[in-house]
């Protein structure tokens, strides 16, 4: 799984957001994420990919933002293998 799967799964899962909603640019806020959310969004990724998300990664306020954090702390846990 990766992260664009991941968060279209949970969005859908969760919200009902359509995946062709779940785009680059889409400010999490508009797609009805929550900071509760975001928060289950950021533990689902870290259980799934066995990954963790520090609290100085900061808030992501986009898709795309949440998928750059995924997707660079899974490039440090493959570098790390």
């Amino acid at each position: 799984m990766n992260s664009n799967e991941l968060i279209q799964n949970f969005l859908r899962d969760r919200l009902g957001v359509e995946p062709e909603r779940v785009v680059e640019e889409a400010e999490l806020a508009d797609l009805g994420v929550d900071s509760l959310m975001l928060a289950e969004l950021m533990f689902e990724a870290e259980d799934r990919l066995g990954i963790s998300i520090g609290s100085d990664e900061g808030v992501p306020r986009t898709v795309g933002d949440m998928k750059a954090v995924i997707e660079r702390l899974l490039a440090a846990k493959q570098a790390r293998a």
